[in-house]
């Protein structure tokens, strides 16, 4: 039925329209909308002007009187889009008939943009690349009579370009939202958690526009203003969402302590994970005050305390305190001073360290620090020493050069060659008289072993060995998967890294960012214990990546690769008013309205189960999906009950289920047949010759009725006359009427013995023919009589009236006498003599005018009298007058400091010249004073005067008649 009404009913829309045709009219959807929901539809479709739209709503006439100059009047309101064209249509009773046509009451003149067409009876107005300014009221004027409309620009809608992006910050700092919109000076929405954030909470929020930025901005963030911010305009919506947390400082390496020898270098590092986080040093609770031997740093997340050259007076314990946190990182200076004994002559080399014995000592280094190995020793003569890396295959490696040198027991990493070891390689040996230094610049994990020093001299040799272990980051783990994807949550599993660093993994530390975005936004301040975490508050249909750290006592790894990209849905909410809309024998009909909510994963469609009332096994109604709201179930076994139920569902899953909660027992319904017949069909149709007649008549009835349709008791031929029959109601369709068309047509319903009918009378009009036998009775003085006789074709319709015209013979212009004139004879006055005047009749019913009208055969003659005019002479009459006042000057008392005027009127011709005085003394080039002459009144202005400006004032008006003058005194008090 949709589809037939779809296609067969006629447009009813004005031919007003837009070459690019909107979706929705604006001002249909006001005039039925309540006021409480003004505010949201102008910011939905881009009003700008609601108080100025609304004032011209009201001034809209809903019902027009019947007019006699328009045959169709314009449409109370247009619409258009900015930039497209536009026409407005009106059609005119009379051809021949100007218009003019007005915008806010101003006539239009014809240029570029306004173009005026004339075709038959229509008069159009077209509007070119139309802009805000023609959002007005328009006008078309025949005669007296006026048309009015409205007409609604419509600017097209506001796109986000650049959108939101989520913002983590600590409580107290400054939060910016930048969007970016299509348009300069944009109206935008800003909502949090879905209510809008408005002008009277400008002491928490500021909005700031930059041409095309719109900016939300908090100074001063607490815990309550995390959540969801939303930005919307009419044409996009972009949410970002804001995470405030208490200030929490994480120390990834604290500070150790040292032991270093005299001119060595002592450096304290630690790191934290805030790098804008500042801090001080201190030595035995003093502040540390950096110079040329003491440095401090601090670079990102580390900072560094340098002391070179180190001095007994060194040793102390240092602190560093983060500023703003509860911490004190602790550690001591030792300061190790190397006392040798006398040795006597001949003495074994001897290795002066504390870790002799089976085990070797163990040294920590982290990865990219300095190692140092002091190692005190002694003997007579001089011991050569020799450093020897261990491996478990029992190789020694490692000469300056990084070289590998493979010995079945072990090769020297140094011999007592002086150029071997001044070596400036990354691992390299420095022999002095008393100890001998092993280092390594920027340990690495290959540097990792056991390292074994041997002196030997030709009394002996000693030796001991000594573990270094470097310890580092973790590796990145591998990219997290996501998993259990909700409307906004999921679950993120990992794994731990490969290579712990030498150190357990403490933790981890989760980000989140959007698919489109460059910014990472961090989830978690605790460390996460476990390998899974269920990540919240995002939104629906947004695209995300997951990365994450491992965190161990050294610091943090560097981020694993993003996870696959990942959107939150969720299944929609279940269909809303369900119910059976028929039954029948052997069917059941269904229809149901979309969820509520459907969510960013759309709608895929509805699945429609059944089931056989006191079973519990649900059987699909369908097969697959369907994509409408309603649905006949046929092939149904009469006498059953079943209960149905419908879910929706799209990418996410189904929804829950509504059900109707009875059993429906399929069995068909009698219903006695009945027309509703529509209120406009139970009077005559009237049409006009080709227009569409799109007749549709709904009834009821059950089992489905034999429907009968018949013309005049005939029967109507399907080649003129279309029939679509449904279950719920019958169409008569004629695509283009004809004269013959007219008649009653009888449409009957019919169920067994049981019937209902209606009977529909059409009538088809045409316009009518000329007039009959017009005649040309008399010819007296200035007027000419005419008779003539009604039209043989009155086009089906009544006869309204006759329009008579006259053109003079020498021009043949036509012009209207008499228009809707109703009687069949008239007499034409006001002819000029001498002339001579055909006459022309058009007969008019509701169609309009006849096409061709009864014209005169024989022009009428208007005689001349014969009689010559002589205009009287008159003697031409001096108006010459010397000047006179006919309004004096008045004596004035006036306070300092105001302006005051002095006003009188003269009267004389010629115009008098005028001169003013002031105690006899010429005021024309003064310019404190101002003189004004207007319609025969004088006027004086004194500015800001004086009590020196009192006196007498004299006003002198002179023409080549005579002179008059008047005077007046002005009296200036001074302001008290």
């Amino acid at each position: 039925v949709l589809e037939y009404s779809s296609f067969l009913r006629p447009s009813n829309r004005g031919e007003g329209k837009s070459e690019s045709q909107s979706d929705v009219d604006v001002w249909d959807i006001l005039r039925k909308a309540p006021p409480t929901e003004y505010e949201k539809i102008a910011f939905q479709y881009g009003i700008t002007d609601l108080r100025g739209m609304l004032k011209r709503l009201k001034r809209i006439k809903k019902e027009e009187k019947k007019s006699t100059a328009f045959l169709k009047k314009l449409d109370p309101a247009y619409q258009v889009d900015k930039g497209q064209k536009i026409k407005l249509m009106v059609e005119v009773a009379n051809p021949d008939a100007d218009v003019k046509w007005l915008k806010n009451g101003q006539e239009i003149q014809v240029s570029g943009r306004y173009i005026f067409e004339a075709v038959g009876n229509k008069r159009i107005l077209t509007i070119n690349h139309c802009s805000l300014a023609d959002d007005a009221a328009y006008e078309c004027v025949v005669g007296d009579e006026k048309s009015f409309t409205e007409l609604f620009v419509k600017e097209p809608p506001i796109l986000i370009t650049h959108p939101l992006e989520d913002q983590m910050v600590m409580v107290g700092e400054r939060v910016e939202f930048e969007c970016e919109v299509s348009e300069e000076g944009a109206t935008v929405k800003w909502e949090k958690d879905g209510i809008e954030l408005t002008r009277e909470e400008t002491f928490k929020y500021r909005f700031k526009k930059d041409g095309k930025k719109q900016y939300l901005i908090i100074n001063e963030s607490t815990k309550e203003d995390s959540g969801h911010y939303t930005v919307k305009t009419n044409g996009g919506v972009s949410v970002a969402e804001l995470i405030v947390q208490e200030k929490k400082l994480e120390v990834y390496q604290s500070i150790a302590d040292l032991t270093v020898k005299a001119r060595d270098q002592a450096v304290f590092k630690c790191e934290v994970s805030d790098e804008n986080v500042k801090g001080i040093w201190l030595k035995n609770g003093k502040e540390v005050i950096p110079d040329e031997r003491i440095k401090i740093s601090h670079i990102g997340r580390i900072h560094k305390l340098t002391i070179e050259d180190v001095t007994p007076e060194d040793e102390a314990d240092y602190s560093f305190i983060p500023q703003g946190f509860a911490y004190n990182l602790s550690a001591k200076l030792q300061f190790l001073e190397v006392k040798i004994d006398f040795v006597p002559r001949e003495e074994p080399p001897k290795i002066h360290l504390d870790c002799l014995g089976q085990s070797p000592d163990t040294i920590v280094v982290v990865a990219g620090n300095k190692l140092r190995l002091d190692v005190p020793v002694s003997g007579d003569p001089t011991p050569t020493v020799i450093w020897q890396k261990v491996n478990k295959r029992n190789d020694l490696l490692r000469n300056s050069d990084d070289s590998l040198t493979p010995s079945e027991s072990s090769s020297d990493l140094n011999t007592d060659n002086k150029l071997l070891f001044e070596s400036e390689g990354r691992v390299r040996v420095e022999m002095h008289e008393d100890h001998c230094v092993f280092i390594i610049e920027g340990a690495e994990k290959e540097d990792e072993g056991v390292y074994r020093v041997i002196l030997k001299n030709p009394v002996g040799e000693d030796k001991a060995d000594i573990t270094v272990k470097v310890i580092d980051v973790p590796d990145p783990p591998e990219a997290p998967t996501i998993s259990n994807i909700g409307e906004d949550y999921c679950t993120v599993q990992w794994q731990p890294p490969k290579y712990d660093g030498g150190q357990p993994v403490l933790g981890y530390i989760l980000e989140r960012k959007k698919k489109k975005s460059y910014r990472w936004m961090r989830l978690n301040f605790d460390l996460l214990k476990e390998l899974t975490y269920e990540a919240k508050r995002m939104i629906e249909g947004v695209v995300y990546e997951m990365r994450i750290y491992a965190v161990n006592s050294i610091g943090m790894s560097r981020p694993s690769p993003a996870s696959q990209p990942f959107m939150p849905i969720a299944p929609p909410s279940e269909p809303t008013h369900f119910t059976v809309e028929d039954v029948s024998d052997s069917t059941v009909s269904l229809k149901w309205r979309p969820p509520e909510r459907i969510g960013a994963g759309g709608l895929d469609g509805y699945m429609v189960e059944y089931c056989k009332d006191g079973s519990t096994e649900w059987i699909p109604a369908l097969p697959g999906l369907t994509e409408r709201t309603s649905a006949l179930i046929k092939d149904l076994v009469t006498g059953d009950k079943l209960y149905f139920r419908i879910k929706a569902v799209n990418l996410a899953g189904e929804s829950a289920a509504a059900t109707i909660k009875e059993p429906v027992t399929v069995q068909e319904i009698l219903q006695r047949p009945k027309f509703w017949l529509p209120r406009h069909l139970r009077q005559t149709l009237v049409k006009k010759v080709g227009e569409t007649i799109n007749i549709v008549i709904p009834f009821q009835g059950k089992p489905r009725p034999k429907i009968t349709w018949l013309k005049d008791g005939q029967t109507l031929d399907s080649k003129d006359v279309g029939i679509r029959n449904s279950s719920t109601d019958t169409i008569l369709f004629i695509r283009k009427a004809e004269l013959h068309h007219s008649g009653a047509y009888e449409v009957t319903l019919q169920i067994e013995n049981m019937s209902d009918k209606v009977v529909i009378t059409i009538q088809i009009i045409d316009k009518p023919g000329p007039p009959q036998n017009i005649k040309l009775v008399d010819v007296w003085g200035f007027n000419a009589a005419l008779e003539w006789t009604p039209p043989q074709d009155d086009g089906n319709a009544q006869i309204l009236g006759y329009t008579v015209q006259k053109a003079d013979k020498k021009t043949m212009e036509w012009y209207t006498v008499f228009d809707h004139y109703r009687r069949t004879n008239c007499i034409v006055s006001d002819l000029i003599m001498g002339n001579e005047y055909f006459f022309r009749i058009f007969s008019e019913n509701l169609c309009g005018l006849s096409e061709t009208a009864a014209t005169t055969k024989n022009p009428a003659h208007i005689q001349k009298t014969g009689t010559t005019y002589k205009p009287p002479c008159y003697k031409e009459h001096d108006f010459s007058e010397a000047p006179k006042f006919t309004h004096p000057l008045v004596n004035r008392s006036v306070i300092a400091g105001y302006n005051t005027t002095l006003s009188c009127a003269v009267r004389g011709i010629p115009k008098p010249k005028i001169f003013w005085f002031k105690n006899k003394m010429d005021l024309s080039g003064d310019a404190k004073y101002r003189m004004f002459s207007k319609q025969g009144v004088l006027t004086l202005e004194i500015r800001k005067p004086t009590p020196f400006d009192g006196g007498i004032y004299t006003c002198k008006a002179v023409n080549e008649c005579g002179e008059a003058e008047i005077e007046c005194r002005l009296d200036v008090r001074g302001n008290q």
